[in-house]
């Protein structure tokens, strides 16, 4: 059974993913991923999300999510349920004892939540945009040690 959450992870990834320019394209792309609902329940979703409509680059108007006017569209979308499945976490950087984690986006604040709770002692700080982490590590600390360290809450994470 697919509940509300996962509805709405999909309904995001579909949106920044996709041109869909009316409630209709948006349901039927739904429907594509296994998920039926109605125009209703739809409508419910977007206002939660606070979707907007905003002009593509073609002069469409397609739904985009709050903040975002333009998004990154690829020329040969994979299906949503697929991208879903593969991690957020894409890099991870060093300056002296500052880490640059790059995502996926969107997935930037959920691994720095999953970071700032896996009690990582070796780590001071995190700021997380929509596809960047900032952390901050304490002194002496290798970076070796740290990525062992976070690949323990990060999936994916190789340095």
């Amino acid at each position: 059974m697919k509940t509300k959450n996962d509805r709405i992870e999909m309904l995001k990834m579909l949106i920044s993913s996709n041109e869909l320019g009316s409630q209709e394209e948006v349901l039927n792309a739904l429907a594509r991923e296994g998920f039926k609902v109605t125009q209703a329940t739809l409508s419910r979703d977007l206002k939660q999300l606070k979707v907007a409509k905003a002009a593509s680059m073609n002069g469409k108007y397609v739904y985009v999510l709050p903040n975002e006017t333009m998004y990154r569209r690829v020329s040969s979308p994979r299906l949503a349920s697929e991208m879903m499945r593969m991690p957020g976490f894409l890099s991870i950087n060093f300056s002296g004892n500052i880490g640059v984690i790059r995502t996926r986006p969107g997935y930037a604040s959920s691994i720095a939540y999953n970071i700032d709770n896996g009690h990582i002692e070796d780590i001071l700080g995190t700021i997380a945009g929509d596809d960047t982490i900032f952390i901050v590590v304490k002194e002496g600390v290798s970076q070796q040690q740290l990525v062992s360290k976070l690949s323990c809450v990060i999936q994916g994470l190789t340095l």
